[in-house]
């Protein structure tokens, strides 16, 4: 499995910011060694307008993003799944598709950013803080030697690395 990249799904209810936002960063911090997605099991339909903004000022990419609905990955003919995480509380309680290829699962809950009511550079702010909460867990993710752990090894460190919180308070 370590010659060919791990294929990594992020899921949320809406897909239309934490998700979206872990799929890119794991884009810029996993390059060659993880192909990222992410779904919702309820799909806004379009990425949050806050997302796509503070994406585009870190220097992303973000033309070909969509909102798309968990059922894309769940067919017979997708990639098979190594990692599904799923970073909003909603999407880790409701009853998941049957992943192809038996993927390790995890809960990486973070707030959601798209419920802030406010001026738009204060939602920037919150978006930011939350993006840089699952960027600090992807950092760690893409670190570690998967190749090297056992399934009840990994799944212990993909559960602490759920539980880890921001480095900074500030964003």
């Amino acid at each position: 499995m370590a010659d060919t990249p791990y294929n990594v799904l992020f899921l949320c209810t809406g897909n239309s910011a934490r998700s979206v936002m872990a799929e890119m960063a794991l884009k810029r911090w996993g390059p060659g060694r993880f192909n990222s997605f992410s779904a919702g099991s309820q799909p806004k339909g379009q990425v949050h307008p806050v997302t796509l903004r503070l994406l585009k000022d870190l220097n992303y990419k973000t033309d070909e993003l969509r909102s798309k609905s968990w059922d894309e990955f769940a067919l017979p003919d997708s990639p098979p799944l190594h990692f599904v995480f799923t970073v909003c509380d909603n999407a880790a309680q409701e009853v998941c598709p049957a992943w192809p290829g038996q993927p390790m699962t995890a809960h990486w809950g973070a707030p959601d950013p798209a419920a802030f009511v406010g001026p738009e550079d204060k939602a920037l702010q919150v978006f930011k803080r939350v993006y840089l909460e699952l960027e600090n867990r992807i950092k760690i993710f893409s670190s570690l030697r998967l190749e090297a752990l056992d399934r009840l090894a990994l799944k212990e460190q993909l559960d602490k690395i759920g539980a880890t919180k921001p480095e900074t308070a500030d964003a």
